[in-house]
């Protein structure tokens, strides 16, 4: 491999020669090599610092035309331009275990953009700390990456994620209209629900975890960049900050603003966290959905069987013929990361020492993932399973009038504690309601047949 030469204030190193980062770069990748190759600083998180540093630079022309030239402008939009396209990922490979505020990808991004605009200027035009990181500093950019980043994530996967996913439930209940099957409290038989009822309880978990989401997007949109080092904005010039909140909303065509206290903005991940509740809020609705999808699909002859789903593949490498519910089980394993996800997050948050937050990158690096399994899970689960839920209606039938608990339906007549001693008597004789009904001598087979009328009952 082929190197040269770059410097810094530390002094000389040497870069592979077909890479744009430059010496602290370098150096990041040499002293820390954890979880290389494996855990590199989310791709989510590049691309808003494409998107940022053509957004501070737009806002430097305006502000500080003499030092932020339209050439200098125009090689460094396009150099981001590439960044924000994903065509320069090769050119970032550090990790996310790095220093606690990010420094050294905001390095990589300053690096990366002044050597490729230089390329396109055909000229040493740009320097990576006066021009690409100017008016600014890592402490304010890193946390700006994230919260352009989170927005980006949750506005343009999670939640069209979460509408495919209500539409196929939608569907399914107008499909199974008027299906009356058992319901079941505890693990345990309870009264009949229809099974369009019991999927319009999926569907409205998902809408409102979609709005808990929306809640909490308005607090992501606030952005810390302007604050600088410590939160006062040295170095920085008068209006900045709403000048680069303005051209980020531009960029992306989400609606940005400067954090109104940027002592707040460079050292709290509160909107972090809060969001991130949203999102493990939606991993629990998953988990239940598809935990009730695979019981209410168990069998083929000694589960539920209430229901069937797509059979995708070859469930075991012991057992022929045997289907497991594998769409279920991948939608379920994500919503335990992403759990575990959010103590991390929960933890990092709280390592706001003084002016700045150093557990940012962890932070995001768990935010990003936890979105990116919720999307791709729920379209997988939507695709692959729930789009091919069949009611099973004879043995839903079979299942509503073998349950105990339509006994419900005689407290009126007979009351509770003789209700009960029918639904006792009936389970230990092997009998059904209507027997031990009778046998016990509370009502008459017609008067029975006139009150038990489970279709009702929901």
């Amino acid at each position: 491999m082929e190197y040269r030469t770059e410097h810094d204030s530390m002094g000389e190193v040497k870069v592979p020669a077909d890479r744009y980062w430059a010496a602290q770069t370098q150096r990041s990748s040499e002293n820390f090599k954890i979880g290389v190759d494996i855990e590199t600083m989310p791709r989510e998180i590049t691309h808003a610092f494409g998107i940022l540093k053509k957004a501070a630079a737009i806002a430097n022309n305006k502000l500080k035309p003499e030092k932020m030239t339209e050439e200098k402008l125009s090689a460094i939009s396009k150099a981001c331009d590439e960044v924000i396209s994903g065509q320069l990922n090769d050119h970032f490979p550090l990790v996310v275990w790095q220093t606690g505020s990010g420094t050294q990808s905001n390095m990589n991004a300053n690096e990366v953009i002044a050597n490729r605009g230089n390329e396109i200027a055909g000229k040493r035009l740009l320097h990576p700390n006066d021009d690409i990181n100017m008016s600014q500093s890592s402490n304010d950019t890193f946390p700006t990456a994230m919260s352009i980043a989170a927005v980006l994530v949750i506005e343009d996967s999670v939640i069209p994620a979460i509408d495919v996913l209500v539409s196929t439930f939608k569907r399914l209940e107008e499909e199974n209209q008027g299906i009356v099957k058992s319901g079941r409290t505890h693990l345990q038989d309870a009264t009949p629900i229809t099974f369009s009822q019991e999927i319009s309880g999926w569907r409205s978990s998902l809408e409102k975890d979609r709005r808990l989401l929306e809640i909490a997007l308005p607090e992501l949109k606030e952005l810390a960049l302007g604050g600088t080092a410590v939160g006062t904005g040295l170095n920085a010039p008068n209006g900045f900050d709403t000048e680069v909140a303005k051209a980020v909303s531009e960029i992306t065509g989400k609606n940005f603003i400067t954090a109104p206290n940027k002592f707040h903005a460079l050292t709290s991940k509160d909107e972090i966290v809060f969001a991130h509740g949203a999102l493990k809020a939606l991993a629990a609705d998953l988990m239940k959905i598809a935990n009730d999808v695979r019981w209410l699909a168990s069998g083929p002859r000694l589960g539920l069987g209430e229901i069937t789903i797509p059979e995708n593949a070859p469930g075991s490498s012991r057992l022929p013929g045997k289907v497991n519910r594998t769409q279920c089980e991948a939608g379920t394993m994500v919503a335990v990361q992403v759990m575990g996800n959010d103590v991390a997050i929960g933890m990092a948050a709280s390592q706001g020492n003084f002016e700045l937050n150093v557990f940012m990158p962890v932070a995001i690096y768990n935010f990003t993932q936890s979105v990116r399994l919720l999307s791709e899970a729920m379209i997988s689960f939507n695709d692959n399973c729930v789009t091919g839920i069949k009611a099973n209606r004879d043995k839903m039938k079979d299942n509503l009038h073998n349950s105990l608990m339509l006994v419900t339906a005689l407290n009126p007549y007979i009351g509770y504690e003789n209700a009960a001693k029918v639904a006792k008597y009936a389970y230990k004789n092997n009998i059904s309601l209507k027997e031990a009904c009778v046998t016990l001598g509370f009502l008459s087979e017609e008067k029975f047949d006139e009150v038990f009328r489970p279709e009702e009952m929901v």
